[in-house]
């Protein structure tokens, strides 16, 4: 049996169709919506609305830590358009997934990243796309758990929800052959990007669960430039499966 495994495809619809080749199934870590890029100013959600000049200002306030400067920027950028910035954001966004799930192969399991926009999702899944989050999958004889979204931080990205939130689901997954999240266990050398030069959020309660009940593996994303991208705690492999806008490569698991 042969998985791929993706994840931060942030807009890579091209990429993505070729994906799943060689493969029983697709499994997707989160984060499709790509909102700002911080190599090319020019592409994404941002960009697109307000020019890349405008994105390479918030992206430098952003990097820099001024992070009310950013939202003050932001703001006034919103309060220009010429529409509803709700209604606009959402064709944007809408626009973006159309074209990903569209690529998306199937069979896929997917769960949602720190980025993503959960309830904008059912109108573009397609038959073999499973969405699962504090759930359990059977694929190929092992059990998967998937655990969606971030926690929260100064960011202030879409799809963050409160500790407690994220450790329930961790909870309702159990013991697992292969856990699923979109970000890192707690663990400072898997959360610090080394291109970023700073630390992302981990979860406490991904890190409990794998010393208490052992899962083969433990896959995540959300790292994009790690430090370390992958360590062993007691049996289980703690994998970053890399940041699939950038490599364009899935990480293959087979059993």
């Amino acid at each position: 049996m042969r998985v791929h495994v993706v994840s931060d495809v942030h807009g890579r619809s091209d990429a993505l169709r070729r994906a799943g080749d060689g493969a029983d199934a697709l499994v997707c870590l989160g984060d499709l919506l790509l909102f700002l890029d911080y190599v090319d100013h020019s592409k994404g959600i941002f960009a697109d609305l307000f020019g890349s000049q405008a994105a390479a200002e918030f992206i430098e306030l952003r990097t820099a830590q001024r992070f009310d400067a950013a939202r003050e920027f932001s703001a006034r950028l919103w309060a220009s358009l010429p529409a509803d910035p709700a209604t606009m954001i959402n064709a944007a966004v809408a626009a973006q997934y159309a074209e990903l799930f569209d690529a998306m192969p199937t069979p896929a399991f997917l769960t949602y990243g720190n980025v993503d926009i959960p309830r904008l999702w059912s109108a573009h899944l397609r038959d073999g796309h499973q969405v699962l989050d504090g759930e359990r999958a059977e694929i190929g004889g092992l059990v998967f758990g998937f655990v969606g979204g971030g926690l929260r931080t100064v960011y202030r990205t879409p799809n963050e929800i409160d500790d407690e939130a994220f450790a329930a689901k961790v909870d309702a997954v159990g013991a697992v052959d292969v856990l699923c999240a979109h970000i890192p266990p707690d663990l400072p050398e898997l959360l610090y990007d080394t291109v970023a030069e700073r630390l992302e959020r981990g979860s406490q309660a991904l890190l409990d669960a794998v010393r208490r009940t052992q899962p083969r593996y433990l896959l995540f994303g959300h790292v994009h430039q790690p430090l370390v991208t992958g360590l062993t705690i007691g049996r289980t492999r703690c994998v970053n499966v890399g940041h699939f806008r950038a490599s364009g490569m899935p990480y293959a698991l087979e059993w």
